[in-house]
């Protein structure tokens, strides 16, 4: 069943969002939603060149009212 996974990041600085995504990711299964929201701009380049490296799946990245919003799906899990 997929699950979606919410990261409230926002507040926290570099590291602090991706460091919370990959605790996220480390519990999810392929197929699942990690929804991850952040207000530290650094989150934004940081969260996309993840996507790249690990292979998942970016599915959205906006901006609204200071917060980022980063939706992956997980497609990479071995």
């Amino acid at each position: 069943m997929t699950e979606r996974i919410v990261v409230d990041a926002r507040g926290t600085a570099c590291p602090g969002p991706i460091t919370r995504l990959v605790k996220a990711y480390r519990q999810a299964q392929n197929g699942d939603i990690i929804e991850v929201l952040a207000t530290d701009p650094g989150f934004k380049p940081d969260v996309q060149a993840w996507v790249k490296r690990t292979g998942n799946e970016l599915v959205e990245l906006k901006e609204e009212d200071g917060v980022i919003k980063a939706v992956i799906k997980v497609t990479a899990k071995k």
